[in-house]
C-alpha cells in the first residue's frame, strides 16, 4: 500500500491539494483519492471530490476495470462512471448528461479501444526507471479522448518525505483525439505550444512507477502538481 499527498499550484499560488492511496497485490491495483480546493480557489469557487479506479496489470500494460469520480464545484455536483472490458471502454455514465457543444469532435467506438482512465494511466509498469518514458499513453476521462506521448527522459536523485532515490522526468506531448471542441484556443495551445513534463518514481519493488511531479504550461500561466509525501504504508 502506497500513499501520495500532492499540492497543486497555479502561477506559484496554491489552489488545491490531493491525496491518493494505491494498493498493488497479485497483479491487481486499486486507487482511491480525494481532492479539495485551497487558498484563493477556495474563496472564489470551492471544490471537493473523490476518485477511484481499479484494474490489473497484463504484461507491461495497465488494464482498468472501473473508474469513478464525484465532485462538487460551488453548488454544482457532477459524477462520471466508466467501466471497461477487455481493455476497452464498455460503458460511460455522466451525471448530469453532457451537453452538445458546437464544433464538437465526437468520440467513436474505435477511439475507446485499448485506453485507460486518467488515474490508471498514471501507473506505468516498466523493467527499470529508464524504460518509463518513450511510450504513448491513451487516456479517456468520460468525455475527452487524448494521447499523452512521453518523450525521452532524464534521471535525478530525489529526497522528499517518504522517498529518497532516483526519479525520471519525461517530456510529454498532448494530442487530442476526440471529445473536444475543434479549434478551441486552450486545446490548440496544449496541442501545439504547451511544455509538459512528468516526473516518475518507483512504488517500492513492485515494478510500477507513479508521478511525483508534473508541470503544464497554459495560456495564462504554469500549473504544477508536486508530491509533498510519497511513501509505502
Amino acid at each position: 500500500v502506497f500513499r501520495g499527498d500532492y499540492a497543486v499550484s497555479f502561477l506559484g499560488l496554491a489552489v488545491a491539494k490531493t491525496s491518493f492511496q494505491t494498493t498493488i497485490k497479485d497483479g491487481r491495483f486499486s486507487i482511491s483519492g480525494s481532492a479539495s480546493s485551497t487558498g484563493l480557489a477556495e474563496i472564489f469557487d470551492p471544490t471537493s471530490g473523490s476518485i477511484r479506479a481499479n484494474g490489473r496489470f497484463s504484461g507491461k500494460a495497465t488494464r482498468p476495470d472501473a473508474y469513478q469520480v464525484d465532485y462538487v464545484m460551488g453548488k454544482k455536483a457532477k459524477s462520471t462512471r466508466v467501466t471497461f472490458s477487455g481493455g476497452n471502454v464498455a460503458k460511460t455514465v455522466n451525471q448530469p448528461p453532457l451537453r452538445k457543444k458546437p464544433n464538437w469532435v465526437p468520440v467513436t467506438k474505435a477511439n475507446l479501444n485499448a485506453v485507460m482512465d486518467p488515474i490508471s494511466a498514471s501507473l506505468i509498469r516498466a523493467e527499470s526507471l529508464g524504460e518509463v518514458c518513450g511510450r504513448t499513453v491513451k487516456v479517456y476521462d468520460g468525455e475527452m479522448r487524448a494521447d499523452l506521448q512521453l518523450g525521452p527522459g532524464s534521471t535525478q536523485p530525489i529526497n522528499m518525505a517518504g522517498y529518497k532515490g532516483e526519479a525520471i522526468t519525461c517530456t510529454a506531448k498532448f494530442v487530442p483525439v476526440a471529445g473536444y471542441r475543434a479549434g478551441h484556443r486552450s486545446i490548440e495551445y496544449l496541442k501545439n505550444r504547451a511544455r509538459i513534463t512528468i516526473m516518475f518514481a518507483p512504488l517500492g519493488e513492485t515494478g510500477i512507477y507513479a508521478p511525483i511531479r508534473a508541470t503544464v504550461s497554459t495560456q495564462i500561466g504554469p500549473i504544477t502538481v508536486q508530491a509533498r509525501r510519497f511513501e509505502a504504508l
